[in-house]
This record gives structure tokens, C-alpha cells and sequence, in this order.
């Protein structure tokens, strides 16, 4: 009987992202498995949605796997990886792929894939394990061949007690204790599907912060976008154009819907009296009505009102802290390149992050959204210095404080939208580990400055663990 292990293969990837592109990544992938001294069953066939995922997996209905390998070629939310995880008792492995940083569209995203699909299976329990190679690196082939050996997601957590800190941090922990206690946001619709990450439980919000959310439907936001008045949309293009230039040669009606959503983020925030607003941004606001929630929500953050993607509801109690924290405006971002060699990745979002955080020179402008084709984004390289990371963090299902370190390089932009990259304080395999092995989000908090200590002095007064990003 052969002493070969068993491999179930299969290849996730979403539509909007380098289809293309993304079969080349992985029939390359295919190719570089080929050298593994193991059992292959599945192929490189792109699986878009849950119907084609369930059809796949008939192959193993009577295949007994060692493991199962997906290919996470592109970003995909993590509902099909929950799916599999439900289903097989087999452990999990995900290969992701680093990006080439060349300024244009985000093609693949790969590694945030891999971060929603972590914090799903880590949080139901599932025995899951990565590889973060170049679909042509041979390397991968020795790292799954090590997992393999087994066993697969047996590491000890990376959480602990806070430090002792100094009187001055202690007390300007307390002071955020203060200021968020009894503190009212906005969640405006639901979390995308297969975004379990932006979920919350409103007990366990108030209990640990003091934080109230207020529940909001995108309906309410688009009838009070609707009714924002011309002269407040003129405005807030003048606005627009002073942050980001010339806006003229973007569609002209999408622009305009898009700088109503901002008046009507305006009413809702008056009329509940939000320190933040989480909303889901999208399909909805570019399918149903015709303009971005981006430089919007931008706007937002430049008044001292954190606004949120994805209706991330602990992303945006993360952007209200650090912001008191710090005394100015935060960014919440998505982390979608990892170079572990470098050390270095990649912070991105579309194109919300505030205007406080570019560089003075101009080169902030206005853009349209990459996948969705619709203004109104800000696109610029995040200015250079020192940041902190942090997360309020519901990963594996216990409250904790994630704090991470590092400078932000300055580099051209990674890819178009808002993004910048940083040089971590701790080395860059590390980071993927901790992100992959803990089950963390895939939103992190950015401020500029040094602010490590307030933040494990507010984990203590909130006597919640920490985990080192």
C-alpha cells in the first residue's frame, strides 16, 4: 500500500478581479505541485461561486484526503472556505500569492483572501494551515510537504496579558475609557456576505467599550442622499476639487450621486448623533445607487467622524479609538501584499484613506473605483513616517487588542486607490503568521505615531489579552 499522501486540489477566485490573469497564476501553481511527492486530486479549474465550488467537491466524496489545498488565487470572501470547512474533516491547507506593486489595478488580492478565509476557519474550529509563495516558487512545494508531515494547525494561541505601562499612558487610556463610554455609532445595512469579520454582538461591544451602535438601512442612507440639497453637493464638490483637483473629466452624474452620499452620511450622523459610521458600501451604493461611499466617507474622517467599509462595525470602534488615542484622524485599511522578504506589505483601501494622510506635495487626485468603474475615490501613496496598527478583534471568538508597529516607506503607490507601504517592526513572516494563525480580521486601524503603549494600557483598563501584529 502507498505511504503517499492524498491531496485534494481546488482553486478559488472571484469574477471582478484579473480572470485572466488568474488562470495563468494557477495553472503556474498546478505546475510547481507537479514536484510534490503526493497524491493530486482536483485541478486549476477558477471556482466563482458556491454551485461550481459544490460541484468540485463531489470528486472526494469517496477519496479518502490527508489534506485539502486551496488555491486562493484571487480575493474571495470566505463563505465557500466555511463551506468546505463544514464539510470535510480533512485540515486545510491555503496557498496565497504575493502581487506585483505596479501602481495600477489590485489584480488578484490574494492575501486578504487569505486573511477572511483564516478568520473563518479559525473561528469554527478548523484544523487550517497557509503557504504565501509565488505560484512559480518551488519552495511551496517543500512547505506543503512539512504540513503534510502534520500535524496541521496544532500551534498554541499568540495572545497574552497586557504590559505594565508608565502613569502617562495609564492615563490617557483612561481618558479613552471616558470618551468612549456610552459612545453611540452608526451600522448603516448588513456586512457582506462571507465578511464575518465586520459582524458584531452588541452586548459584548458595550460590555468591553461602552460603545452603543445604532442600526440604519441603506434605504434610509440613499433617500437622505437623495434629499441632499444641490447647493450642499456644490459644495462639497468645491470641497473635492481642493483636496483632489480636477474633477471634470470623471462621470459627471455618478460624481454627483457620490457627493450626495456624503450630505446624507451627514443627516443620518446629525439626526443619531454617530461618533462613526460603519455602512455597507458596496455593491449596493455603486448597483442601486450610482455613485462611490469613498471619498464620501474620507470627507468624514477628515470632520473628526470615522466612516467605515464593509458595515465593519469593531473596524470603525478601531478608527474611533486610535483617533482619540492619537488626537487626529485614523485609516482603516485592508492589509493585501505581503513581501516576507522585504519585509514589507501593502495597506490599501479602495480609496478612502483621509486627506490628513497624504503627502503635501499635490499628488492626491480623484479617481473611480477600480472593479466598479464609478467615482468619486481619492487615490494617493500614503505619506512616509511612523504608524501604529492596531485592531479591535473578535478573532477566535475571545475580545483582544492587536498592536503592531512600523514606518511607512515612501514608495510610489502599490496600487491605485489609497495605499502605502510599510516596513514592519517585527519580521514580515512573523506578521503573516500571527494574521494567519490567529484568525485576525482583515481591516487594521493606522494612525501616525507611536502610540503602542496607550494602546496595551486601554487593553488592561479593558482587561481584554493582547496579540503582537
Amino acid at each position: 500500500m502507498s505511504s503517499r499522501k492524498r491531496l485534494g486540489v481546488l482553486a478559488l477566485a472571484r469574477p471582478t478581479f484579473d480572470v485572466p490573469y488568474a488562470e495563468e497564476v494557477a495553472a503556474a501553481a498546478m505546475a510547481t505541485l507537479a514536484g510534490l511527492d503526493a497524491e493530486l486530486v482536483g485541478d486549476a479549474t477558477l471556482l466563482f461561486d458556491a454551485e461550481s465550488t459544490e460541484t468540485a467537491l463531489e470528486q472526494f466524496a469517496d477519496v479518502d484526503l490527508d489534506a485539502l489545498l486551496l488555491l486562493q488565487v484571487s480575493f474571495t470572501d470566505s463563505s465557500m472556505t466555511e463551506a468546505i470547512g463544514a464539510r470535510f474533516d480533512a485540515p486545510i491547507i491555503i496557498w496565497s500569492f504575493p502581487e506585483a506593486r505596479v501602481g495600477g489595478r489590485l489584480r488578484l488580492n490574494s492575501f486578504c483572501g487569505l486573511n477572511l478565509a483564516a478568520y473563518a476557519l479559525i473561528k469554527a474550529g478548523n484544523d487550517f494551515d497557509y503557504v504565501h509563495r509565488t505560484a512559480d516558487d518551488v519552495g511551496a512545494v517543500s512547505d506543503i510537504e512539512r504540513l503534510l508531515a502534520g500535524p496541521i494547525g496544532q500551534e498554541p494561541s499568540r495572545r497574552r496579558r497586557p504590559k505594565e505601562t508608565s502613569t502617562a499612558a495609564h492615563e490617557a487610556a483612561a481618558g479613552v475609557v471616558a470618551e468612549l463610554a456610552g459612545t453611540k455609532i452608526g451600522v448603516i445595512g448588513d456586512h457582506p456576505v462571507g465578511f464575518e469579520p465586520c459582524g458584531y454582538e452588541p452586548d459584548t461591544l458595550a460590555a468591553v467599550t461602552g460603545v452603543v451602535v445604532e442600526r440604519k438601512e441603506l434605504e434610509d442612507l440613499f433617500g437622505a442622499a437623495s434629499a441632499t440639497p444641490i447647493e450642499i453637493v456644490s459644495a462639497t464638490r468645491e470641497r473635492s476639487v481642493e483636496r483632489l483637483g480636477n474633477l471634470d473629466d470623471l462621470d459627471q452624474e455618478a460624481l454627483n450621486k457620490s457627493l450626495s452620499l456624503y450630505g446624507g452620511l451627514q443627516t443620518l450622523i446629525a439626526e443619531g448623533g454617530w461618533a462613526g459610521v460603519a455602512t455597507r458600501c458596496w455593491p449596493e451604493c455603486f448597483t442601486e445607487y450610482g455613485g462611490a461611499a469613498c471619498s464620501p466617507q474620507s470627507m468624514l474622517i477628515d470632520d473628526g467622524i470615522p466612516g467605515t467599509c464593509e458595515a465593519d462595525v469593531y473596524g470603525n470602534v478601531t478608527a474611533l479609538l486610535l483617533q482619540h488615542v492619537a488626537g487626529e484622524p485614523s485609516f482603516v485599511a485592508d492589509l493585501v501584499e505581503m513581501d516576507t522578504d522585504g519585509d514589507t506589505g501593502v495597506l490599501w483601501h479602495c480609496g478612502l484613506a483621509p486627506i490628513h494622510m497624504a503627502p503635501d506635495d499635490g499628488s492626491a487626485t480623484g479617481t473611480i473605483h477600480s472593479n466598479r468603474k464609478l467615482p468619486l475615490l481619492n487615490e494617493f501613496a500614503l505619506r512616509p513616517g511612523q504608524v501604529t496598527l492596531c485592531r479591535l478583534s473578535q478573532a477566535g471568538n475571545v475580545t483582544a487588542m492587536v498592536i503592531g508597529g512600523g514606518t511607512m516607506l515612501d514608495e510610489p503607490l502599490a496600487f491605485s486607490g489609497t495605499a502605502g507601504v510599510v516596513e514592519f517592526d517585527r519580521p514580515a513572516p512573523e506578521v503573516v503568521a500571527t494574521i494567519a494563525r490567529e484568525g485576525l480580521e482583515h481591516h487594521f486601524g493606522i494612525v501616525y505615531g507611536d502610540y503602542r503603549e496607550e494602546l496595551e494600557a486601554l487593553a488592561a483598563a479593558w482587561d481584554i489579552p493582547v496579540i503582537d501584529l
